[in-house]
């Protein structure tokens, strides 16, 4: 597999990117930043990683070199999931609160393989056991 620094150089340069306009997109001060990352003289904080796979809408592990599956991107997730919730009101209502949740972020990765109704079913699942949890404490 690839290093992070391979995968850098070759998402920025697929893009058309030149590593000073990469460096001004993540807000940093110098272009050498990008070369430290491209050679692993430097390591990217997690905010960085973060903005990176935004900005090549990838996922961290591909950007990491973990993983060869690039599209395995949370926000495709994310607007699978939305699409399949958007007819019913309390449920789209529940998913926009679900989704700023990082804690599911992973989980909503693995619904790219689900139908729409099937998407259905887990987001009330969560939902009837947010509710569960919410009457126990009164």
């Amino acid at each position: 597999m690839a290093t992070f620094g391979e995968r850098l150089r070759y998402l920025h340069e697929e893009k058309g990117l030149k590593q000073t306009e990469l460096a001004k997109m993540l807000n940093l001060e110098s272009s050498s930043t990008i070369s430290q990352y491209e050679t692993i003289n430097r390591i990217p904080d997690a905010y960085i990683l973060q903005r990176l796979a935004e900005i090549f809408d990838c996922s961290i592990d591909y950007l990491l070199g973990r993983s060869n599956i690039r599209n395995g991107s949370i926000s495709a997730a994310l607007n699978k999931v939305h699409a399949a919730v958007s007819d019913d009101p309390e449920l789209l209502a529940f998913w926009q609160e679900l989704s700023e949740r990082e804690d599911l972020q992973t989980l909503f990765r693995q619904t790219k393989d689900l139908s729409p109704e099937a998407i259905k079913r887990v987001i009330r699942y969560i939902k009837m056991v947010e509710d569960e949890e919410a009457a126990e404490e009164f």
